[in-house]
């Protein structure tokens, strides 16, 4: 299959194969949601500090927390594509898995413009999963974060979508 056979699929892509960034100007602004997940699963010994919240690097989540909603404010800066949105929200949680050792993080992020707000939301949970690696690595070099994914986008010309 050819650059050009995929072309159409692609936002991204023009009809000869070239990067470009989409063209959102005609489009009418829209409240939009999108809500990403991810994991990271830990060892025993990086389980208990991070639960017990003896980290020696501080206090583990509200940090990824803080650092989640500063890159999805910064999205634009880091995916070359994204278009600069003015976020009305964006939230990061946790739940706790004890007995697979497991952290799941939310991110939401929400806005009301011409574009989705996916990639924010994916972003700031691939920020926060990477912060916890960070505070915890000395516990555990061998931290796995997984299944970042997006759950669910609100809103925008294509409508709802929520991943099943």
């Amino acid at each position: 299959m050819s650059k050009t056979d995929l072309s159409p699929a692609l936002s991204h892509l023009d009809e000869n194969g070239q990067v470009r960034m989409v063209d959102v100007g005609a489009k009418a602004a829209t409240e939009r949601t999108a809500v990403a997940e991810g994991r990271v699963r830990l060892n025993a010994h990086a389980w208990g500090l991070l639960s017990a919240q003896a980290n020696a690097k501080g206090e583990v989540l509200n940090t990824a927390r803080i650092a989640g909603i500063l890159a999805a404010k910064r999205c634009a800066e880091l995916i070359p594509l994204c278009h600069s949105l003015p976020l009305s929200f964006v939230g990061v949680d946790f739940s706790a898995d004890e007995a697979s050792r497991t952290l799941t993080i939310r991110a939401t992020s929400r806005t009301c413009h011409q574009t989705g707000v996916e990639m924010e939301a994916m972003t700031a949970c691939s920020v926060a999963a990477l912060t916890v690696y960070d505070m915890c690595k000395a516990a555990d070099k061998g931290i796995v974060i997984e299944q970042i994914r997006l759950l669910s986008k609100t809103g925008g010309k294509s409508g709802d979508w929520h991943n099943d």
